[in-house]
């Protein structure tokens, strides 16, 4: 868990000098994107072959292409093959992420996931946002590619520490088959609808030939998709567990809660760097302010939840407090002491998130779709996240056309960081606004009782 998700964000404030390196500061949020995608992507695959084969042994396979990845990543020679090498290590990433969590729920009784999700959204929050702060540190000091060498030690022990779990169960329905059409479609709508997010307005046109091509292209292949997986005897993609009100409103939920985490992860150090004008190592410890809200946060609401078995209005506060963090941080006059404050803020709404809606997913599954559930869950949370990550670096790179050396080289003029806060400010406000979408859906979730009330006989 601690790697697949540190490396969701451990470029964040390396992206600067990746891209003095490499070139291209527009083009970087790939970096993020690519891996995300890659596991939005790979994640349903892994959760169906999870319950039909067991899942250790899945998540030793996942761990083997994510180390691959990370080598790859380490010797990339340009930033196209630096995405190249992200997308190959997502596909790794997406496994420890999915099954990790589907062994907890194999192995743990109901009542006592909520702990240990609380545990799991502890390393999950302190790596993703920890990811900066750690890379901050590394490009400070040493080159960035450190950053993924690094992961090979990490490798080795989590493989030694692996194969000393169970092997796991496995779930092999009658007449279950592979979905390759549906992993195909969902992989060229998802690409063709993110890079359309990243590029309109800047590559192309809104009106032109390759804007409304990518936009035909991402609505049939969705489309279509929806209708295939309907039909598929095992589909990749369980729609139907999408018509479980609490199933399909949590995972929507989920997707707009990782939209605003991961933009505000990838693109809150590069605010403060091109902004404010701190270095990398400073930007990414300015994050342990969310890291801290979201840790301290992810455990209340494990305990709350363990005792009270109702999980409905956990996330709506949370969410709730914050859109109105990212609202003020819009809104307000920039002061490094603000920022801190209100980023404890928005960190401890986020971290009411996962170890709720995780826990719930699992419980009204059941068993026997705990691999499906899971995956479905991870699924909205990396779509969440790319396309968070896309959107809003597409809003702030719109509205900065001509800042992008200069600002690399801390040489920009009085107007450019100008353009810069205020690009920024327009991105928060559309966070909030996000953030507030997910709070009103979690609430129209139904008030489920998971379990009775502790003490209750």
């Amino acid at each position: 868990m601690f790697m697949a998700a540190v490396d969701q964000t451990l470029l964040a404030t390396a992206t600067p000098a990746i891209a003095a390196t490499l070139g291209g500061l527009r083009d970087t949020s790939w970096i993020a994107v690519g891996y995300l995608l890659a596991s939005a992507t790979i994640v349903p695959v892994y959760g169906r072959l999870g319950d039909l084969h067991g899942r250790r042994d899945l998540l030793l396979v996942a761990l083997g292409v994510f180390t691959v990845g990370s080598i790859a990543c380490g010797v990339a020679q340009s930033l196209p093959q630096l995405v190249a090498a992200r997308v190959l290590q997502g596909l790794g990433g997406g496994g420890l992420m999915v099954l990790s969590q589907a062994l907890i729920g194999e192995l743990v009784p109901p009542r006592e996931r909520a702990r240990f999700q609380g545990y799991f959204a502890t390393v999950f929050t302190a790596s993703s946002i920890g990811g900066p702060v750690l890379g901050g540190i590394v490009v400070s000091h040493v080159s960035w590619r450190w950053l993924f060498f690094a992961n090979l030690p990490l490798a080795a022990i989590a493989a030694w520490r692996l194969t000393r779990l169970p092997r796991g169960e496995s779930h092999r329905p009658a007449g279950a088959r592979a979905d390759i059409p549906g992993h195909i479609l969902f992989a060229l709508g998802a690409v063709s609808a993110l890079f359309w997010c990243t590029s309109v307005g800047h590559r192309f046109g809104w009106q032109s030939g390759e804007s409304l091509a990518l936009v035909a292209i991402a609505a049939a292949s969705l489309g279509t998709l929806v209708w295939h997986e309907r039909r598929h005897p095992s589909p990749f993609l369980p729609v139907d567990l999408l018509r479980e009100r609490t199933i399909g409103l949590s995972s929507v939920v989920v997707l707009l809660f990782a939209a605003c985490l991961f933009a505000m992860v990838f693109f809150l150090p590069i605010y403060l760097q091109l902004g404010h004008r701190v270095s990398a190592q400073y930007a990414g410890l300015l994050l342990l302010p969310i890291t801290g809200g979201m840790v301290t946060a992810a455990v209340i609401s494990a305990q709350i939840l363990r005792r009270t078995g109702r999980p409905r209005w956990i996330p709506v506060v949370g969410l709730s407090c914050s859109a109105a963090a990212l609202l003020l941080l819009g809104m307000v006059p920039d002061h490094m002491s603000l920022v801190i404050l209100l980023g404890i803020l928005c960190g401890l709404g986020f971290g009411c998130v996962m170890p709720t809606i995780q826990v719930t997913i699992q419980t009204i599954g059941g068993r026997e779709r705990l691999g499906v559930v899971t995956a479905l869950n991870g699924l909205a949370r990396s779509t969440g996240g790319a396309i968070g990550a896309a959107l809003f670096g597409a809003v702030v790179f719109a509205m900065i056309p001509g800042v992008e050396r200069s600002a690399l080289l801390q040489s920009a003029s009085e107007a450019d960081v100008a353009a810069i806060l205020r690009a920024f400010h327009r991105a928060f406000l559309l966070a909030a606004l996000v953030a507030a979408a997910a709070a009103f859906i979690a609430s129209r979730m139904p008030d489920t009782a998971l379990w009775e009330r502790q003490g209750k006989p």
